[in-house]
């Protein structure tokens, strides 16, 4: 039985619910919005440009911050003005909000004006005793007011704490003085100890770290219920320049005073190295110097340290690992995903236990738990993380035999028993499942049993499913918006028949927002939204751990209940314009016949296995490396401190699939587009004008921006675009349809069989972006040739994915158009799946996944915008337009509905 000691976690939030337990990883906090510690954050600040300085939060989010800390002090820029902005800036963007805040400031001002702002739970970071005891527990009364954590330091009336003793007798003070005087939750309280460089060549300095490392585990012994904290690279810094040695100091501090207690601190994940990875002389002569062993430790460290700057890793294949011990082997073959020796070592595994299937409870899961705790820690990647799968299923595959034919001897004998079983599906009339999958394989790397039911998979059948394999959980994924439908009718479905097992839902139409709005009020048990594959294994871990589940999900669903509210009062404060204003407030373009281009060649153009090998020049690869969790823009990333040498492995992949792609023509791209006569009306239709004749008249309804501008900014349609039947003016529009996906169906199923899901899941990613590119090809050819109007267009490929070009080719399902009813209209108009094969499914997506389709506009004004919400009066509008019911309209268009 749990006691209410052992539940006393510290609790933070920003989206997302973010627990210390004695089970969490250790607690990266990113520091790169701090101004005092990022030269480059600090111009962005003092220049105002806050979109470039959310980038930097972005960025660190991306690699893997839990917590960001953000700091504001410098005496050229005013650190309140700026601090509240730039927190108000964050809420705006989910994929930085959902992470908890770090209000960093040595002025109290500044910090009570985060704290006034910032959402979530957050820690202030943060006072301590310098200016005596009144004013730290007046601080202290604020933060348990404001509803955060707090970080003390190691600071008194007298001093910084430099000793052990110093700092235990601080701690207990600071301590006593919350708990016992302010009544502070100890839970909320982060300690950071001081930690101080070493081998500085001066005496005094010599027991910095081991100082910082006993008074942590003091702390955590005595002051029940605290975290401890620290700035890790300050241990290292007599030592700037030489990152080899970096490297190996912080790893072994870190090793040390984890161990000890310390659960967070800011540590730069590419000035880390794995300790078992640290070469024994240089891992001796570190920690000689960080635990004080001997007199001359700083000494000989600083000779040695000559020996290794600028060294590099050999490239050189090195097998000595493979004299190490059976289980030694087996799990650096699954951490670095080699699946060269597998089976050797599965075999010598097999006859050295009395069943096989103990090979795969011991053994392979001994390694898989290795993997499983390295990308928990961010010390691996998800394409590692997927190559170690591949190796588990070949080495599970080896054994499968063995297996079947003691079960034949031995009826009894009972499968492996896995962590949880889980049902993944990608919902109803939706075929993407990159995610999906991928989600799949991290959790199948950490024990879990994975019930796969592909894509498109209707709710009776998920139900009866779930009910026949007896899961514990069911994983929903879908990309467009219609998906979003179906998880809701399948949430009923599930309160309906009485399930009691939680719902995970992911995909890129997904949200925390929808997911608490409209799944999770529909099912009383859990909901939780998963955004990355790696939080999937953290929520499931958290979900089905026994101890502990219950109050996770009642946790869950307060924090949904929560943000509910707040998200349907944000949307309530916002003004939005009736139908009729909204129209009137359109964008005024003076039309003139003279500047609109005819089309060098009107009617409908088919392209027939199209040469790939053209596209090599289009691709964007940036989103790519996004659909493997690794973030950063192309072809930095391939750089990137954190995340680089796993682009560039996964890059080199990549090309070599790519090249096998191109060489035997194992995808099939076609495409079709059409330019025809337009027009637009008042009522936000586009009329045009098809057929050999010219006569056939198919009509697109587009949708028309609501919120509230300030004065002089339109409220925008993109029937704006197109010049009015009225005015007596002949204007142009395009549409168009490529794919690249035939054939990558049956080229990831091979793989598959072949027990190679990074690969299935390398060739969908890649004909996605193949796809992606031959739109980007097409629409140049479109405006340099076919329509014509940019004729002398000079675009490199990154001007072309900056989206330089004059024109646009916005896609029914996306923000200027998010009603994929208008795919239907493209499909009738160019008789798409008669001429090129690409069929849409009854939730509107295209099959083969690896399709893109689209309009085409080509005034110099067009531009990308998003809709936003809209009103009721507009949906009513839109059903009356396209003839169809008023139920029918709300069902594609939800997810913009303001009062939904």
């Amino acid at each position: 039985m749990t006691t209410n000691k052992e539940q006393r976690f510290l609790k933070l939030s920003g989206l997302e619910p973010l627990v210390i337990t004695p089970e969490s990883n250790f607690v990266n906090v990113g520091e790169r919005t701090n101004v005092a510690g990022s030269k480059k954050f600090l111009r962005l600040i003092k220049e105002e440009k806050f979109d470039e300085a959310l980038d930097v939060a972005r960025h660190q989010v991306e690699g893997g911050a839990q917590i960001i800390d953000i700091n504001m002090d410098d005496g050229l820029i005013d650190g309140k003005e700026a601090m509240v902005k730039f927190l108000n800036l964050i809420v705006a963007e989910p994929d930085i909000a959902r992470v908890p805040i770090m209000i960093d400031s040595s002025k109290w001002d500044i910090i009570e004006a985060g704290l006034q702002v910032v959402q979530g739970k957050c820690v202030v970071n943060s006072i301590s005793l310098k200016e005596g005891e009144e004013q730290f527990v007046h601080h202290a009364k604020l933060i348990k007011r404001y509803g955060a954590a707090v970080i003390v330091m190691a600071f008194d009336e007298v001093g910084q704490a430099d000793n052990l003793e110093r700092r235990k007798e601080i701690a207990e003070r600071s301590y006593r003085i919350l708990v016992d005087e302010v009544n502070f939750a100890p839970e909320d309280i982060i300690f950071d100890l001081n930690i101080f460089p070493v081998a500085t060549g001066m005496d005094e300095h010599k027991l910095n770290a081991l100082d910082f490392i006993q008074s942590t585990k003091w702390v955590r012994e005595n002051l029940p219920h605290c975290s401890v904290s620290g700035g890790v690279s300050n241990v290292s810094f007599s030592f700037r320049g030489n990152n080899p040695v970096r490297e190996a100091m912080h790893s072994v501090f870190l090793y040390h005073a984890i161990k000890a207690g310390m659960n967070m601190g800011i540590v730069n994940p590419a000035l880390l190295e794995v300790y078992d990875d640290i070469p024994k002389d240089l891992l001796e002569h570190v920690e000689d110097v960080i635990l004080n062993r001997r007199d001359d430790a700083t000494e000989r460290l600083l000779e040695f340290a000559e020996t290794v700057v600028g060294k590099v890793k050999e490239s050189k294949v090195d097998l000595s690992w493979r004299e190490e011990p059976l289980q030694n082997r087996i799990t650096r073959a699954l951490v670095k995903g080699v699946d060269q020796f597998i089976e050797e070592d599965v075999e010598e595994a097999r006859v050295s236990v009395s069943k096989p299937i103990e090979v795969i409870e011991g053994h392979l899961m001994t390694g898989m738990n290795v993997v499983g705790d390295l990308f928990g820690s961010g010390k691996m990647f998800l394409p590692q993380v997927v190559k170690s799968a591949r190796v588990m299923k070949k080495a599970v595959a080896y054994l499968l035999p063995y297996i079947e034919e003691e079960k034949l001897k031995n009826p009894q004998i009972e499968d492996a028993k896995g962590a949880g079983k889980i049902l993944m599906a990608t919902v109803k009339g939706d075929v993407h499942d990159i995610g999906k999958n991928i989600v799949s394989v991290v959790l199948a790397c950490n024990n879990y049993e994975i019930v796969d039911m592909g894509v498109m998979v209707p709710p009776e059948k998920i139900i009866n499913k779930a009910k026949e394999e007896q899961v514990d959980i069911i994983g929903l994924s879908g990309l467009i918006t219609p998906s979003l439908d179906e998880m809701v009718f399948l949430a009923k479905e599930m309160e309906r028949q009485e399930f009691k097992v939680p719902l995970l839902i992911g995909g890129a139409t997904t949200s925390k927002a929808h997911t608490a709005v409209k799944i999770d009020t529909q099912y009383s048990q859990a909901v939780v939204h998963v955004n990355d594959a790696s939080r999937a294994v953290t929520v499931v871990g958290d979900l089905l751990q026994k101890e502990t589940s219950d109050n996770y999900k009642k946790s869950i669903k307060l924090d949904y209940e929560s943000f509910r509210e707040k998200f349907l009062n944000r949307t309530k404060q916002k003004e939005y314009l009736s139908l009729e204003e909204a129209r009137k407030n359109k964008l005024k373009i003076e039309w003139n016949a003279e500047d609109i281009k005819k089309p060098n060649q009107l009617g409908i153009q088919v392209i027939e296995d199209f040469d790939l090998q053209k596209l090599t020049g289009f691709i964007d690869w940036t989103p790519f490396f996004r659909s493997w969790d690794l973030h950063g823009k192309y072809p930095a990333i391939l750089k990137d401190e954190v995340v680089g040498e796993q682009a560039s492995e996964l890059f080199r992949d990549a090309q070599k699939l790519l090249k096998k792609v191109f060489e035997e023509k194992l995808l099939t791209a076609k495409g079709i587009f059409g330019l025809f006569k337009a027009n637009s009306n008042d009522n936000d239709d586009i009329n045009l004008l098809s057929g050999v004749d010219g006569k056939s008249k198919f009509t697109f309804r587009t949708l028309r921006q609501q919120l509230k501008k300030r004065a002089g900014v339109p409220n925008i349609g993109l029937s704006d675009f197109i010049a009015p039947e009225d005015m007596g003016i002949q204007d142009y529009m395009g549409c168009f349809c490529v794919s690249t996906g035939f054939g990558t169906k049956e080229l990831a199923t091979e793989f598959e069989k072949n027990l190679d899901d990074y690969n299935s899941i390398m060739i969908k990613a890649l004909a996605d972006r193949l796809a992606e590119a031959f739109a980007e090809y097409l629409h140049k050819e479109v405006r340099t040739k076919h329509w014509g109007y940019a004729s002398s267009e000079t675009l490199s490929n990154d001007d072309l994915i900056d989206e330089k070009y004059t024109g646009i080719r916005p896609a029914p399902g996306y923000p200027a158009c998010p009603d994929h009813l208008e795919k239907v209209t493209i499909w009738e108009l160019l008789n798409v799946e008669e001429k090129i094969g690409v069929k849409l499914t009854e939730s509107l997506a295209m099959w083969p996944a690896a399709s893109v389709s689209g309009y085409y506009f080509g005034h110099p004004k067009a531009k990308y915008f998003g809709l936003g919400k809209i009103k009721q009066d507009q949906v009513a509008d839109f059903s009356k337009r396209k003839n169809i019911k008023l139920e029918e309209a709300e069902k594609w268009l939800a997810p913009n509905i303001v009062e939904a």
